[in-house]
């Protein structure tokens, strides 16, 4: 966001800790009366999924209590804001990719942070508009993308999950969704349909498997040795907290209202590796 929001022309202000606490009503009360931003991008999460079993409260304050406060305060500001959910609010029985219209069910305390987060923010601001996502990543931070290249660098072979479906997102192409909305959003009252909950994750679906083979080809044309890769049932690998098996989202809705479609996370993925694994030129004769 930070990237492409003053690319397409907007001026921002990327609080974080301490100067900008979101889990303070008068922390935000302070910035937006100070910066006076026509929209809110709320990037901000808790996301450590294992840790948060053992740090619940911790979770909850940065994934429910601040999303509630920040509804509060962008509502009393006159002001939309756009949330970033996940897949986690499901448990991932369906069987079939879940649209927004299916009963959330979540199986672990991020899960149920999150889903917190969702319905105190869109009950304090009806302006709210929440993403659903999963699976992101991008060259910047921790993600499935760095862990790979640099395990595939320490070790000739690798256990990856092969029976947890899902789809990679890419960060780049979740804020250019979000600019693209941007003067929709701050033209439309309560009420649009642009507002609620909507899925958008990358295309197409795959396992855990199938994206870390992506990501050793593309490594491996990059010039990165590639590990030999072996599919691995989610019982072979335990995790402190349950991931859901099949968190496949149905991003139809997205495209249908928002105008959005999910983006291919193949190209993501090459512009990532681009990016972390830059092509060596040849050396000249």
């Amino acid at each position: 966001m930070c990237h492409r929001l003053p690319a397409a022309g907007h001026a921002i202000l990327a609080g974080e800790p301490p100067e900008l606490d979101l889990t303070s009503a008068a922390s935000l009360d302070a910035a937006l009366a100070g910066f006076r931003p026509d929209i809110v991008v709320n990037a901000a999460a808790y996301t450590a999924v294992d840790r948060a079993e053992d740090q619940a409260e911790l979770a909850f304050a940065v994934n429910a209590t601040g999303p509630g406060l920040l509804g509060e305060a962008t509502a009393r500001a006159g002001i939309p804001v756009v949330h970033f959910s996940t897949d986690y609010v499901f448990d991932g029985s369906l069987g079939r990719p879940y649209t927004e219209a299916d009963p959330p069910a979540p199986a672990s305390v991020y899960g149920a942070s999150k889903l917190a987060g969702e319905r105190l923010l869109l009950a304090a601001n009806p302006r709210a508009l929440v993403l659903r996502t999963a699976w992101v990543c991008s060259a910047h931070g921790g993600n499935f993308v760095k862990t790979m290249l640099r395990l595939g660098r320490e070790r000739a072979e690798l256990g990856v999950v092969a029976d947890q479906q899902g789809a990679p997102s890419f960060a780049d192409d979740l804020a250019d969704a979000v600019v693209s909305l941007l003067p929709r959003l701050v033209a439309a009252p309560a009420g649009d349909p642009a507002f609620g909950v909507f899925h958008l994750t990358g295309a197409p679906h795959t396992t855990w498997h199938g994206f870390a083979q992506a990501i050793f080809e593309g490594a491996a044309a990059r010039g990165q040795a590639a590990p030999r890769l072996a599919a691995i049932t989610t019982a072979d690998y335990p995790t402190r907290a349950r991931r859901p098996a099949d968190s496949r989202l149905d991003c139809r809705r997205s495209a249908e209202i928002l105008g959005i479609e999910a983006a291919d996370w193949r190209a993501g993925l090459a512009r990532c590796l681009d990016a972390l694994l830059p092509r060596k030129e040849a050396n000249a004769a």
